[in-house]
């Protein structure tokens, strides 16, 4: 295979995978072998073992970090301050994108930047969605009420007033208090159930501050 046929097949993928280059009559040894010299000519980007994206300017989209973060560990989805800032619930900037798996947590440092796994417990894998991107793509992200109560699942002393205070919480409108509850309950876990109403609290105060404005 050459480099013009990987860019008929790939062109429109923000991501791939060896398997999508190995149906027909090909040797996957050299597929393997090409995608290697082509990592280090720099024409394409090795995310994982078996998992690439094309390098600008060969690139036809630019990978939402999102994607690629489900794409490093299929079981997963984004959560945490990544979630929570995409929402605008937190005011700053995540340059590291964190999911929760049911997997081992771990930590992938990519050309396409710094993407870390937090585990979870099976019964606690719940509370996301698919979330479309632009440019065709789209990820499973934590609803926003998930994405807190997985923080604070998490965090040692996540439930605390002076962590949640922290966290510098912002358009808490936003939030379905009754799902945040909810969710809260399902678990059965009086850690969430704290926080979620010290999180309701807080809603309620930032209401009362634009009331009074």
């Amino acid at each position: 295979m050459d480099f013009k046929r990987l860019l008929e097949i790939v062109r429109d993928e923000p991501v791939f995978e060896t398997g999508l280059l190995l149906a027909g009559p090909v040797n996957p040894a050299d597929i393997r072998r090409q995608l290697s010299r082509w990592t280090k000519s720099g024409r394409i980007l090795q995310l994982r073992r078996g998992l690439y994206a094309l390098a600008p300017p060969y690139q036809k989209v630019a990978p939402e970090p999102f994607l690629v973060a489900n794409q490093l560990v299929r079981a997963s989805y984004v959560s945490c301050q990544s979630a929570l800032s995409y929402y605008h619930l937190i005011p700053e900037y995540v340059p590291v994108v964190t999911s929760v798996t049911t997997l081992r947590p771990g930590r992938w440092d990519t050309p396409l930047g710094r993407f870390f796994y937090q585990h979870i417990k099976t019964d606690w894998l719940r509370g996301y969605r698919l979330l479309p991107l632009g440019g065709n793509q789209q990820a499973f992200v934590a609803t926003p009420e998930k994405a807190l109560l997985d923080l604070v699942y998490l965090w040692p002393g996540g439930d605390s007033p002076a962590y949640l205070g922290e966290l510098r919480l912002q358009s808490l409108d936003t939030l379905n208090l009754e799902e945040l509850r909810r969710l809260a309950d399902l678990a059965e876990s009086p850690k969430l159930r704290r926080a979620a109403a010290i999180i309701a609290d807080l809603a309620r105060s930032e209401a009362e501050e634009y009331t009074v404005l």
